[in-house]
């Protein structure tokens, strides 16, 4: 039994764990499921996968998240069952076709079977290259997501540098500011020194302490 680690998580592991997520949302699966993948993947407990994503990664995929719930939404409404259904409903008919027979009771040409079974494999083919493209696009679909996920993090992580730029700019300021400041009252303290006083024949003479 491999060791749960104890370090900080990363921005790789924290975007495997909002893929993961998400992808058990778009699925139909429940959030603790993808804790317990996550945390095979990343010999972490499923606990701290879940506190890891419910205090710090949720809160940076919101519109995420929605779009898993529509995308579920949608797969509910079309499931693969029904269109596999539909294909073996066809195929059925055209396996299945009434028997067709001469006045003299006979039964269908060969060539006829030939052509049939012909025209029935061309449309196998055609549904085997949908469900292959369908793959494809399902594939280039998570493959962009990924992207996505990648690029908000990035933009997090941007925006936070950004923010601590900005309050070291206003500290270099205010130190800046200060010195102005301490300048300003050593000049005046200068200047404070000076004094003048009046001598024996009522001129006045400047005095320095």
């Amino acid at each position: 039994m491999s060791p749960t680690r104890q370090d900080a998580w990363s921005q790789d592991e924290d975007l495997l764990l909002a893929e993961v997520v998400l992808r058990h949302i778009r699925e139909g699966g429940t959030q603790l499921q993808a804790f317990e993948d996550v945390g095979k993947q990343l010999t972490r407990t499923s606990a701290a996968c879940g506190f890891r994503w419910n205090s710090f990664v949720r809160k940076q995929y919101k519109s995420g998240i929605e779009l898993a719930k529509k995308q579920r939404k949608e797969m509910k409404k079309q499931p693969v069952a029904n269109e596999v259904e539909t294909f073996q409903e066809a195929v059925k008919v055209e396996v299945d076709p009434p028997p067709t027979t001469t006045e003299q009771g006979s039964a269908i040409s060969f060539p006829a079977v030939i052509h049939f079974l012909e025209a029935l494999q061309q449309k196998a083919q055609a549904s085997y290259s949908m469900e292959a493209d369908r793959k494809k696009s399902q594939e280039k679909i998570k493959e962009l997501e990924k992207k996505a996920y990648y690029l908000a993090a990035e933009n997090e992580r941007l925006s936070k540098n950004l923010k601590a730029i900005e309050e070291d700019y206003r500290s270099l300021i205010e130190i800046m500011e200060r010195a102005r400041k301490m300048v300003v009252l050593q000049d005046e303290d200068k200047q404070q020194k000076v004094k003048f006083q009046m001598d024996k024949n009522g001129n006045l003479e400047r005095i320095e302490k």
